[in-house]
């Protein structure tokens, strides 16, 4: 039935036919570059320890848009990959 015209022959108005906004806000943003950075450095890793060191950096702003974006899930994952990359940026920086 037609919503707030009793008309059942017009189509009710759903979330599909409102215009899709390609509008980011900074928060958004923000996540974006962190996991687009993750992804570099990540597959950079094998080149130089820095890469390893870079992508520990880049989880922590990963860990950090979790926690700001309200998925805290999120943040702890991404503070424990922190954590883990920053023992392995130790581990092959010595070896």
């Amino acid at each position: 039935m037609g919503a707030n015209t009793g008309d059942p022959l017009q189509p009710e108005q759903s979330s599909m036919s409102k215009p899709i906004s390609l509008r980011m806000d900074a928060l958004t943003i923000f996540g974006l570059v962190a996991v687009s950075l993750m992804l570099i450095f990540y597959a950079l890793e094998n080149r130089s320890p820095w890469f390893i060191l870079a992508f520990a950096g880049a989880c922590a702003l990963g860990s950090a848009y979790g926690f700001l974006q309200g998925a805290w899930p999120f943040g702890i994952v991404e503070a424990i990959w922190t954590v883990v990359a920053t023992w392995r940026w130790r581990t092959a920086a010595r070896g």
